[in-house]
């Protein structure tokens, strides 16, 4: 049965009315958790050393190699808002396969010297950075973990810390533990895959890393 002519008049003037009202934004996306920051520590080199860049198993000039496993870290510094911080620079240090700190005031013994213990990076376009470095071991009280201290051009420098996850002891690492807002907790804990295309023993991980203001 055909609608009335004066129904469907309204219909066709309610259209009009709809087409012609300003169309809402799309939802924005939720900001990005910024990562916390967290001690340096005892151990940032008090002594840098020669050779200084983004791979910290092989040391330039020397034939030996890091003890421990291979880790491929990767990652990108952004802000909260998704958008790469160009120009920064990002350092990092933990300690050799033993243990054991590249700093004068640690215990000598048994360090590691194809270790390189530091290294220093410049992100890409992306707000990219990579490190060619070992997988971290527990030593002490301390879960594993990697240092991290990010410079952007722009702003004051962030010093955080890395962690794997599964590792059991994360769950009494007082240092890790501090951080209270659990997002933030669960940003700096980062998943480390096998793989086997880069060798054997060889893991990969990516933590990005997320600055405020």
């Amino acid at each position: 049965m055909p609608l009335p002519r004066r129904t469907v008049g309204r219909l066709i003037a309610g259209a009009a009315l709809v087409s012609a009202l300003p169309r809402l934004p799309a939802a924005v996306a939720s900001p990005l958790t910024p990562t916390p920051r967290q001690t340096a520590g005892p151990f940032y080199p008090d002594q840098f050393p020669a050779d200084i860049d983004n791979d910290l198993v092989a040391i330039a000039g020397q034939s030996a190699t890091a003890a421990g496993a291979e880790l491929r870290l990767t990652g990108r510094v952004l802000d909260t808002a998704g958008r790469a911080i160009r120009q920064s620079i990002v350092e990092i240090w933990q300690c050799d396969a033993n243990g054991r700190y590249h700093h004068s005031t640690d215990r000598p013994g048994g360090r590691d010297g194809g270790f390189q213990g530091f290294g220093r990076t410049t992100v890409d376009e992306d707000g990219a950075y990579s490190f060619r470095t070992i997988r971290p071991v527990a030593y002490g009280g301390r879960t594993p973990h990697i240092h991290v201290l990010v410079r952007p051009p722009a702003a004051e420098p962030l010093v955080t810390q890395m962690y794997v996850a599964g590792e059991p002891r994360n769950e009494t690492d007082g240092i890790l533990n501090r951080i209270r807002d659990p997002a933030q907790r669960a940003s700096v804990i980062v998943p480390l895959m096998a793989d086997p295309t880069a060798g054997a023993d060889t893991f990969s991980g990516t933590f990005d890393i997320v600055l405020e203001g």
